[in-house]
């Protein structure tokens, strides 16, 4: 039997996406909690580069970066494909990852930051948001008609924005601005296949991020010249 862990953070929508991908294959894995104010000596050893989870390890070998994984877990283990098998479905999966990773620090920067930062990330955001209104109108899953490797990439958007949102008070979604992306939205949260991978603690995700939120805006306040 292989031996799979993960190292992760219970929060953290980089460390679903991989688990999503391992339980969609029916991966049985050990998940291993770490603090990033005091990272293990294993998460250092397996990724020293970064120094960031998550992290696979499969036997004894570590791979690095939550997409990356997805990838090495689908060509790895048997189940369900996550990538397209069509070439050109799957160049456009992995077209609307990367847009939807490198839009990541725009939407951080709308929820924990203030003032010029914050105004900035909200404009890139809204940017994110408009194409995305656009790209899926009547459209359930990024790629053809299953929930796959682009719908996994897109967790940030589909729900943990929401919770940001609400943590926040900072409003960035309507369905009056984008009615498209909020249809899309709803479908997502509720599909059998992203519903049994949520994260089962709602209630303390939102608290945490609202923690977050009261720590920034006390740590930006005190710092205010």
């Amino acid at each position: 039997m292989a031996d799979v862990k993960l190292l992760g953070l219970w929060y953290s929508f980089f460390s679903h996406r991989v688990e999503w991908a391992l339980k969609i294959k029916g991966v049985k894995y050990a998940f291993i909690e770490e603090d990033l104010q005091n990272k293990s000596p294993l998460l250092l050893q397996s990724n020293p580069i970064h120094k960031k989870i998550p992290v696979l390890i499969h036997n004894g070998k570590s791979i690095c970066e939550s997409m990356v994984i997805v990838e090495y877990i689908d060509e790895t283990f048997e189940g369900p494909s996550i990538l397209p098998k069509d070439p050109y479905n799957r160049a456009l999966a992995r077209f609307w990852a990367k847009f939807l990773d490198d839009k990541v620090g725009a939407v951080v920067s709308t929820f924990i930051r203030k003032g010029e930062e914050q105004e900035k990330g909200k404009e890139e955001a809204c940017e994110m948001l408009k194409v995305l209104d656009n790209e899926l109108k009547d459209k359930k899953f990024f790629v053809g008609d299953k929930f796959g490797f682009a719908d996994i990439a897109a967790n940030l958007v589909g729900y943990w924005l929401g919770i940001c949102q609400e943590a926040s008070g900072v409003e960035l979604v309507t369905s009056e601005k984008f009615p498209n992306f909020c249809a899309w939205r709803d479908e997502y949260i509720n599909c059998s296949q992203v519903k049994e991978y949520l994260p089962p603690r709602h209630d303390e995700l939102l608290a945490f991020f609202q923690d977050c939120a009261r720590a920034h805006a006390t740590t930006s306040s005190s710092t205010q010249k």
